[in-house]
């Protein structure tokens, strides 16, 4: 059931600087302990600092953890820190917790500056969920990137019938399940293309393993749910498993949330299998802990129009000679794309969400 809108509106935010606001105030109502770690190089659209904030409630080294976490892909922190704060607001699930001995780890705004200045990737346009791989090993090849490149970031925004014409002709000869891979799947070549990965472990990278060391290595096990937006039919939350490909590790996270729990690998999710999620760092932060983890994805727009809009983004970002007007349509249009600023969608969003947590409080509880 929808929460209902009076309740739901009060937890969001117009801003990245609102919500951290609200969220550092819910988590200091809770007597949460509270940490904050600074992108020090970098301010705010509104000169703001810009920080991860974590708050935590629970006998510090709980043996059960149950982690949120927002911003991973920046404006899709308006939704996840909705979910954060309403979490901090809900008395009986926090109850809940409390009373089974779990830790409730909230991470706010994982890549601060994209939440900031409405861009899904970071301060270096990366990817995060590309972006935690073994930077030791040879970098994840995406051959098909390259080509795809020229037609989904043409010289000129918005595309001409030309540039629509050549992509659209791509999509015929390969499919377009082929192309959303080759453009989605995450790519290490291009530093000013889509999804790109970098070539190291970016600031929010180290910042979310210091986090997961100081939280999480006297877990036993560890409950993660990922907060997203952009991909799916309109304000319906989609199960995404984001571990890796291990059949009892899948079959974990669907005997906790249920047969609707879809994995990227086996082609049934409406994510692409991506290489280096965020929340696959917790294998190798936690390695002692049985981790069941979670993206959490709710729908916006259609898919395709999602995907104009980031490369409407990604092409501003090495165009910084666009007119104001279009830089202003792009920035307005992106952010509509991950955050419906509606009291409908708001509330089927909460409503979801704590769902999810209390199958994930069920499922800590009775993990032996």
């Amino acid at each position: 059931m929808p929460v209902p809108s009076s309740a739901a509106t009060r937890h969001f935010s117009g801003t990245y600087a609102e919500a951290r606001r609200k969220f550092l105030e819910a988590a200091e109502a809770r007597s949460a302990r509270i940490e904050s770690f600074v992108l020090e190089a970098h301010r705010g659209a509104l000169g703001e600092t810009l920080a991860t904030d974590t708050a935590y409630i629970g006998t510090p080294g709980a043996a059960k953890l149950l982690i949120v976490s927002s911003g991973t892909h920046g404006p899709e922190g308006f939704c996840g820190s909705g979910c954060q704060v309403a979490t901090l607001h809900d008395e009986d699930l926090l109850a809940r917790l409390a009373a089974a001995q779990v830790g409730l780890l909230l991470v706010h705004a994982v890549n601060p500056h994209g939440f900031s200045h409405l861009h899904r990737t970071n301060e270096d346009n990366i990817d995060l969920n590309r972006n935690h791989i073994d930077f030791g090993a040879p970098l994840p090849v995406n051959a098909s990137y390259a080509e795809v490149e020229p037609l989904v970031l043409p010289a000129q925004w918005p595309p001409s019938t030309e540039d629509d014409a050549a992509m659209n002709a791509y999509i015929e000869r390969h499919g377009m399940r082929a192309f959303r891979a080759a453009v989605t799947a995450g790519q290490y070549g291009s530093p000013h293309g889509l999804f790109y990965g970098g070539t190291a472990p970016s600031w929010s990278n180290r910042t979310m393993r210091g986090i997961l060391r100081r939280h999480g290595t006297a877990a036993t096990h560890i409950g993660w749910i990922d907060i997203h937006t952009g991909l799916g039919p309109y304000g319906h939350g989609e199960k995404i498993y984001p571990g890796r490909n291990a059949p009892a590790d899948l079959a974990q996270a669907r005997a906790w949330w249920g047969a609707d729990v879809f994995a990227p690998f086996d082609g049934q999710s409406a994510s692409a299998d991506v290489s280096g999620p965020a929340v696959s760092a917790v294998y190798d932060e936690c390695t002692q802990a049985s981790a069941a983890l979670m993206g959490l994805e709710f729908g916006t727009l259609p898919d395709q129009e999602v995907l104009l809009r980031l490369r409407a983004d990604t092409w501003l970002r090495s165009h910084p000679e666009a007119p104001q007007a279009l830089k202003l349509g792009i920035r307005q249009q992106l952010r509509e794309a991950f955050y419906c600023d509606n009291d409908e969608w708001k509330g089927m969003v909460l409503g979801q969400a704590r769902v999810v947590l209390l199958q994930t409080l069920q499922g800590l509880k009775h993990a032996a």
